[in-house]
């Protein structure tokens, strides 16, 4: 079942969520409704453990998300962003469970920033990548932290400072895409391409999944490694104390596949 609202579409395929910015007049551009419902489907899929993987792309074959909408000048004042930032996503720091983004053309601005807000990420070849703010008097705000922690500075800084634009395969050598979609007989399907990851996830143990992000993401925020190992991490004591522990160490003897409760 889809349904939409304030130009998001969103629908779930069993464990998964796959929002999509239905914006084509605007090259998927943001306004403070979109970000405030973005916001609010993300919320959802933090606290409902039915879920356990989210996917944000974009409609059509043009941009995955072009950033704010500047025909509307609502869009240009962060105070008309949710808490959590641009698209609901780039400042919200306690989400445990993966969301990979499928860039399906042009991430500019704010599309950026969500990309780089993403776990992971897969883009067609076509796809195009830039902090472009310089260029109209505004800087990056958010995106310009989370670059200089996804590749070397003087790389971040040309493109930055620039505002030019790089593509798929420059932007998987710095580290930003995963994968580049694979061509097909319509062209490449990134959204298949993101639901098989996905999928993939999924048929790990949920506990463990949002464990290990946990302590990877508590792990990075720490100031060095010695205090990365003595952190507490919260999700993986539960992990440990879960049902789900035990069955995958008594599949993994009995040589079967795992049956997973998330408990």
């Amino acid at each position: 079942m889809q349904a939409i609202e304030a130009g998001i579409r969103w629908e779930t395929r069993d464990r998964i969520l796959l929002l999509t910015i239905d914006r084509p007049h605007c090259r998927n551009a943001l306004d403070p409704a979109a970000h405030h419902q973005l916001a609010h489907l993300i919320d959802d899929f933090n606290s409902n453990d039915a879920l356990l993987v989210a996917i944000i792309t974009g409609t059509g074959d043009r941009a995955f998300c072009s950033g704010s909408d500047l025909a509307n000048a609502d869009s240009l004042d962060r105070r008309n962003l949710p808490p959590s930032g641009f698209g609901g996503l780039a400042e919200r720091f306690d989400l445990e469970k993966p969301v990979i983004a499928a860039v399906n053309g042009d991430a500019l601005g704010g599309g950026l920033e969500l990309v780089l807000a993403c776990d992971l990420c897969i883009a067609v070849p076509a796809a195009r990548f830039a902090l472009p703010e310089p260029r109209i008097g505004q800087a990056a705000s958010g995106g310009l932290h989370r670059l200089a922690r996804h590749m070397p500075r003087k790389w971040m800084m040309e493109l930055v400072l620039t505002g030019a634009m790089f593509n798929a395969e420059q932007a998987a050598r710095m580290g930003i895409v995963n994968h580049i979609a694979a061509p097909g007989p319509n062209g490449p399907d990134v959204v298949a391409e993101a639901l098989q990851m996905a999928q993939l996830i999924c048929s790990n143990a949920p506990l463990s999944v949002r464990a290990s992000k946990q302590m990877i993401d508590r792990g990075l925020a720490a100031p060095d490694l010695e205090t990365a190992f003595a952190g507490q991490y919260p999700a993986y004591e539960k992990m440990l104390a879960s049902d789900d522990a035990a069955e995958g160490r008594k599949a993994f003897l009995e040589k079967r596949a795992p049956h997973w409760q998330g408990k």
